[in-house]
């Protein structure tokens, strides 16, 4: 009688089909920038709302790293990609839209959810535009306020308030909504943003860029609050003096 195949044993792959590997540096980051999401939730949920707001901004960092240690390591993937934008739906969709909930937005009964999630939808329409154009738009400016930007800018109101001891009383939930229906229409509008990406710091640069660095440095560090939150409020208004001038993210030529 013939041998009748186990069914239990594993089937042979295709053939002409290969496994493919996955890279660990640039994962690695992604992965840290997915746990400060989580942590900043998990925070948030305990009322340590500057904790929360400090681990947005250090995912947006890890997020600024991954891509470039992907470049430089010459380590990108499709997978690297799609777990990128995983990551960022949590650590700046759900990750600032629960921060601001839990901090101002909770006591404005269904308006505050409904900002809140406002924010979360607009979050992932804007990584869903930007993956399907990535290809397509001048890399020089972004369409629409980036994600990670704009959950600095809603983190940043939390931290700079919860510094200087600003209660949640009053006019302040209404201002925190404000700021998050503003953060989410703003990401999904065609207000172009200048993306930073031909600037090639690889290049020689005269020695007062470098005490200029320093100079920068010791300002963020003296009050990170303040000198962060003011930082991403000018660049959220640079996108509207650039579309007030004229100014859009056309397709390359």
């Amino acid at each position: 009688m013939a041998d009748i195949p186990d069914p239990r044993a594993p089937s042979a792959p295709p053939i002409g089909l290969r496994r493919r590997g996955i890279y660990l540096l640039p994962n690695l980051f992604t992965t840290a920038a997915l746990f400060a999401g989580f942590y900043a939730i998990v925070q948030a949920m305990n009322g340590r709302f500057e904790v929360s707001a400090v681990a947005i901004y250090v995912a947006l960092v890890l997020d600024g790293l991954d891509g470039r240690v992907a470049r430089l390591t010459r380590t990108q993937s499709e997978f690297g990609a799609e777990y990128d934008s995983l990551a960022d739906m949590v650590s700046f969709g759900a990750a600032p839209a629960l921060v601001m909930y839990e901090w101002a937005l909770k006591g404005l009964g269904k308006f505050g959810w409904i900002a809140a999630f406002v924010y979360v939808a607009a979050t992932a329409l804007r990584l869903a535009r930007f993956n399907t154009n990535i290809d397509v738009l001048d890399k020089r400016y972004f369409q629409g306020l980036p994600c990670p930007s704009a959950a600095a800018f809603v983190a940043g109101l939390v931290w700079f308030a919860d510094d200087y001891g600003v209660g949640r009383e009053h006019w302040i939930p209404w201002i925190a909504c404000g700021f998050t229906l503003f953060a989410g229409i703003t990401m999904v509008s065609n207000v172009p943003y200048y993306s930073f990406k031909d600037i090639n710091f690889k290049k020689s640069v005269p020695f007062w860029v470098v005490l200029l660095s320093v100079v920068g440095i010791v300002v963020v560090a003296s009050k990170p609050a303040v000198v962060l939150f003011l930082l991403f409020v000018a660049y959220v208004i640079s996108g509207y003096l650039m579309w007030a001038l004229g100014r859009r993210a056309r397709p390359r030529p």
